[in-house]
């Protein structure tokens, strides 16, 4: 009895251990642990470092996998247990596809949703930012709104300016549809040359962001669980 007790118990530790160096080698794989059960009926997901789309980045670039995160958004938006998402960004942009997908994902999900800007939301992250039903911004953050950017090699044809109007139509229509910022006051902020050395575009501060329309209110991790706790909330008593 006292042998069949310890093999049980041993059996345990190791299973134990096992989830333990899985949990481990998602967290360095996704940046983050596996779907709580139960815990919480908030998901925080976080797009940090550069957005990776369907090119590979150097190894020591930190970057958020676009075929990652869709299915973790899937995953949210089909699960019993959690009830809203909460989106934490701190990026650089990357991948224009790959972050107008994340964003488009997550604008057309059922359940309520709140971003938060920390530290930057930049490029294709100003999209991102706006997905959501509410959005919040850290008082020291900032925003980089800019015409959009291809690397490599680039064939100089109508064919090719085309296709980069129309990328950046895609752009700005997905962040005049979902924020209240202007047409003419966000293309101002995109083709603005006198705020970059050398370049074109404009930085916003905190504030700035809000005061423009472009994110909803200034605040940080307390505001945006509130927020997102009373978007649940409002939903469940809609359903009544």
């Amino acid at each position: 009895m006292n042998s069949e007790y310890k093999e049980g118990k041993s059996s345990e530790e190791q299973e134990k251990k096992t989830d333990e160096a899985k949990a481990s080698e998602t967290i360095k794989e996704l940046g983050q642990t596996k779907m709580p059960e139960a815990k919480s009926n908030i998901y925080a997901m976080t797009i940090i470092g550069q957005i990776e789309g369907h090119i590979v980045l150097p190894p020591q670039n930190k970057a958020t996998k676009y075929e990652h995160i869709i299915p973790q958004i899937v995953a949210v938006e089909e699960s019993n247990e959690i009830e809203g998402l909460l989106l934490i960004l701190n990026t650089v942009g990357g991948d224009v596809e790959a972050g107008l997908a994340i964003a488009e994902l997550i604008t057309s999900m059922s359940k309520p949703t709140v971003s938060i800007v920390l530290g930057g939301g930049h490029s294709i992250g100003v999209p991102l930012a706006v997905s959501t039903d509410y959005s919040f911004i850290a008082p020291t953050a900032t925003m980089t709104i800019h015409p959009i950017r291809m690397n490599g090699l680039i064939i100089g044809v109508p064919q090719t300016y085309e296709y980069f109007n129309k990328m950046q139509e895609r752009i700005i229509n997905f962040i005049i549809e979902h924020s209240n910022i202007k047409r003419p006051t966000l293309k101002k902020l995109m083709f603005t040359t006198s705020e970059l050395a050398n370049d074109v575009g404009t930085v916003l501060v905190g504030g700035e962001a809000v005061k423009y329309g472009l994110i909803h209110e200034i605040g940080g991790l307390k505001e945006a669980l509130c927020k997102l706790r009373s978007l649940i909330e409002n939903k469940k008593y809609n359903r009544i």
